[in-house]
């Protein structure tokens, strides 16, 4: 049995690495993927275009716009008191208009609330959330230094004598982000690409190796040799677990060397995962391969298992903002539970003690899939 499945094996492996076909289905969506995860998208809302109407044109406008200036997260544009800030952003020239009226300064010399309008575009709305976030934050603490000025400058004048000294109190927060400090996109996307990576790649090409022994009439040429159904599955299937965990090597160093991903979990862990998860992907390549009965057909049908699978895998959009229906759809999906776990091991390095419920529901679904894929192998080959 286990020399019948070496040349399998063997044979698999020449065979997808000589056809052109899988040649470029086994390099071009890890590259593809990479490439755009790692440079082209990006979440980080930055330098971002505000148009400044400065109405009061005073030392504390002014202060104020600085602070805008100052920020990593804007690029301050100066427009004229008569401008139109509905054209600016309609022409799509700024980003927000940030708009001081007459008056300002004499309101905060008072102690009274001053104002000030920032106006946003919304079509982006992740970005105008990022941005309204962000200059709520210059503002915020423009205002609590100005008042801690104005309390001060009340309490203690400016006499001729020493002053007194008044201590105001006050309230700090002191804001730590854990595990992604600089809030970089990069690393919690580039994570993800290797689930990704893995389910399109294994699933696709399973699918389709077996499915080509049926185009091109060579299945019932193999069933004639000794060769038995399950050695047969074997020898089709573990070739492109092999090939999955290249992968997995390659975009984990790609992510570490090229995209400075921090990684704080352990590589075996990760590596044992990955084992449990490739038991549901080249599952589910199998029972493909049982329903198509041409290559053309299994791209389509991995492509209408990968396209929900995606999407409800937490990748992009939180499980917990999906409708509820949703969100128990999820729990059947075993890409978003090794999505947890990639993310995990990179970003905070847990492990097994705290991603075991994670590590079962890929081993049953695992399980479930194979079991279900190697029946109806074996009953078509009958």
């Amino acid at each position: 049995m286990w020399d019948r499945l070496r040349h399998i094996i063997r044979k698999e492996l020449l065979q997808a690495l000589r056809e052109p076909r899988m040649r470029v289905m086994l390099i071009m969506p890890p590259v593809l993927q990479l490439l755009i995860f790692g440079y082209a998208v990006n979440l980080d809302v930055e330098h971002s275009r505000v148009a400044f109407i400065d109405g009061d044109r005073t030392p504390a406008s002014r202060e104020l716009r600085a602070r805008f200036a100052g920020s990593r997260y804007f690029v301050v544009v100066d427009a004229a008191a008569e401008s139109d800030p509905d054209l600016m952003l309609d022409r799509g020239d700024v980003q927000a208009v940030a708009r001081i009226l007459p008056g300002f300064a004499r309101d905060l010399a008072r102690g009274q609330t001053a104002t000030m309008q920032i106006l946003i575009d919304g079509t982006n709305s992740n970005a105008a959330s990022l941005i309204s976030s962000q200059a709520a934050g210059v503002v915020s603490t423009y205002s609590a230094e100005w008042l801690a000025r104005w309390q001060q400058d009340r309490l203690v004048g400016r006499a001729v004598l020493e002053p007194l000294r008044v201590v105001i109190p006050r309230v700090r927060s002191a804001d730590r982000v854990w595990f992604n400090p600089d809030l970089l996109s990069r690393n919690y996307f580039i994570p993800g690409v290797i689930a990704n990576i893995l389910v399109l790649v294994t699933i696709m090409v399973t699918a389709m190796a077996i499915v080509r022994e049926k185009e091109i009439g060579t299945m019932e040429q193999l069933m004639v040799t000794p060769i038995q159904p399950i050695e047969l599955m074997l020898g089709k299937t573990l070739p492109f677990a092999l090939v999955g965990m290249v992968n997995l090597v390659m975009v984990t160093g790609v992510a570490l060397l090229l995209f400075k991903v921090p990684f704080r979990g352990s590589f075996l862990f990760l590596a044992a995962s990955t084992v449990l998860f490739l038991m549901t992907t080249l599952g589910a390549g199998l029972f493909i391969s049982t329903l198509a009965q041409t290559q053309q057909q299994a791209m389509l049908s991995t492509s209408m298992f990968f396209q929900p699978a995606f999407m409800l895998s937490g990748f992009t959009f939180p499980i917990r903002n999906m409708p509820e229906m949703a969100q128990w759809i999820t729990y059947i999906n075993p890409l978003r539970y090794y999505m947890e776990i990639v993310r995990g091991v990179f970003l905070k390095g847990n492990g097994a003690e705290t991603y075991w419920p994670q590590m079962l529901a890929l081993f049953t679904i695992g399980t479930v899939i194979l079991a279900v894929s190697v029946f109806r192998f074996k009953k078509r080959l009958d």
